[in-house]
């Protein structure tokens, strides 16, 4: 890093935060995600700005020999990344089993470290990573649709027949593919109705259906009287 810059070097380094900010922020904002394209190149040019100042501030004289005080430039970048990570929590939804806005909140922490690389004059390292992360961005999420994950749900069968019937609904369930996580009987003396609670978990591919094929098989049981699924869905 240089300890003398002109304008010129900083409209450059700028420049390329804008457009790394807006690339990315254009690219979450078609997506319906809540830091689009304002909050992505503001997040990015604050970043950049901020080294900027660093670089302007190099020339300054530090620890004087009659001072306790000691001018550490490298805070100012080091707070902003503690900063965004407040943030970036802050974008982080848990609603029931699923997490929302995890990758929001790591794309405006990746904005700020590709800011703070060109503002800091590291435009190679800038670009590689702006070129990086828009292929994690717009390319890989197609990959991952197509991966296997695993899936939570809770299940209760309501049943006529005694206890022992839950063990065939367990079966049946560990046939189907499923692990039984967790389950559990219970009795209505009122209704006469046993209900087996379980909590299951099998693997599927992200665009499939949170309803397994293996509902309507138990659905079609004669001694099956109610069926209530209520599902989880991933972690991602």
């Amino acid at each position: 890093m240089p300890t003398e810059i002109g304008w010129e070097v900083i409209g450059i380094r700028l420049a390329l935060a804008v457009v790394a900010g807006g690339l990315i922020g254009l690219d979450r904002g078609s997506h319906g995600r809540p830091a689009g394209l304002r909050t992505t190149l503001l997040v990015c040019l604050a970043a950049a700005i901020s080294m900027v100042q660093v670089n302007l501030l190099l020339s300054t004289g530090g620890k004087l020999d009659d001072s306790f005080g000691t001018l550490d430039l490298m805070r100012l970048p080091l707070g902003i990344l503690t900063g965004m990570g407040f943030i970036g929590a802050g974008a982080i939804v848990r609603q029931g089993d699923t997490v929302r806005g995890v990758t929001t909140a790591s794309t405006l922490w990746f904005v700020t470290v590709v800011g703070l690389c060109f503002g800091g004059g590291q435009l190679g390292l800038g670009a590689v990573g702006l070129g990086l992360g828009m292929v994690v961005l717009k390319y890989l999420k197609a990959v991952e649709a197509r991966l296997p994950q695993d899936r939570r749900a809770k299940l209760w069968v309501t049943y006529e027949a005694g206890a022992s019937a839950s063990d065939a609904l367990r079966k049946d369930l560990i046939a189907s593919g499923c692990r039984v996580v967790t389950s559990g009987v219970q009795f209505d003396k009122g209704e006469g109705c046993w209900t087996f609670e379980c909590e299951v978990q099998w693997r599927a591919q992200a665009d499939e259906g949170m309803a397994p094929a293996f509902l309507a098989t138990i659905a079609q049981r004669s001694d099956v009287a109610r069926l209530k699924w209520q599902a989880g869905g991933n972690q991602s």
